[in-house]
């Protein structure tokens, strides 16, 4: 499984990178699948935000999380004392969830099928929003109703190293470096795979600022 030691190390253009790079059997990362898209994107994220702000929700545990976040599509993912699962309305505000805007389903469609997995089509995409030294400890995404969909994650703003691990917590994970633009895909036997991201490091984006957003399209329903 191919690991990049240091993230910060200089990278080469984007256009000398692979297009394509295998982390696992049914996972890989898209290098700089949704650049062309990001100004649109960013524009998007804002519009969403201002409908659904974002805000940093308590796990059932009773622990603020670090990562702030906001959803858009038919469901949104939540997380409070009551546990972790999807809710079709945005619960500070009771209104539906802001649209899915058409330009992000082709996307996250088009990137899927990319990577081998035909007819992905969302009904749910999370926003998680980082800031530095703010992290995503290892978790599987399980509270869809069946795993036959993929995951779509779309990286933009500040660099972050994701981590890929195994069917177990504990299994050793590997650590994915990752740029703005880029699209990590992962389905099938991988799909349950533990995942995370490591404590973002500082850095300004000239597009986002000192932050990462990370996009994560499912089919929850």
């Amino acid at each position: 499984m191919p690991v990049t030691p240091d993230l910060f190390a200089d990278e080469p253009m984007a256009d000398s990178r692979p297009a394509r790079v295998a982390i696992g059997e049914q996972a890989c990362v898209l290098r700089g699948f949704a650049l062309a898209a990001a100004p649109l994107l960013w524009s998007d994220i804002e519009a969403v935000a201002r409908a659904a702000p974002f805000r940093h929700m308590l796990t059932p545990g009773g622990q603020r999380m670090s990562v702030a976040t906001t959803s858009c599509g038919e469901w949104g993912w939540i997380t409070d004392r009551r546990g972790y699962r999807y809710a079709r309305g945005d619960p500070e505000s009771g209104r539906p969830w802001p649209a899915m805007p058409s330009s992000w389903m082709r996307l996250a469609h088009d990137a899927a099928a990319a990577a081998g997995f035909d007819g992905f089509a969302p009904d749910a995409c999370l926003i998680n929003r980082y800031e530095p030294g703010t992290r995503m400890s290892l978790h599987q995404d399980r509270d869809e109703r069946d795993f036959g969909a993929p995951i779509v994650s779309v990286s933009l703003g500040i660099a972050a190293v994701f981590l890929f691990g195994g069917q177990q917590r504990a299994d050793k994970a590997a650590r994915v470096p990752l740029q703005h633009g880029d699209v990590v895909v992962w389905g099938g036997v991988d799909r349950l795979r533990f995942h995370g991201v490591m404590p973002l490091r500082e850095d300004v984006h000239p597009l986002l600022g000192a932050q990462r957003i990370n996009l994560t399209f499912r089919r929850a329903a």
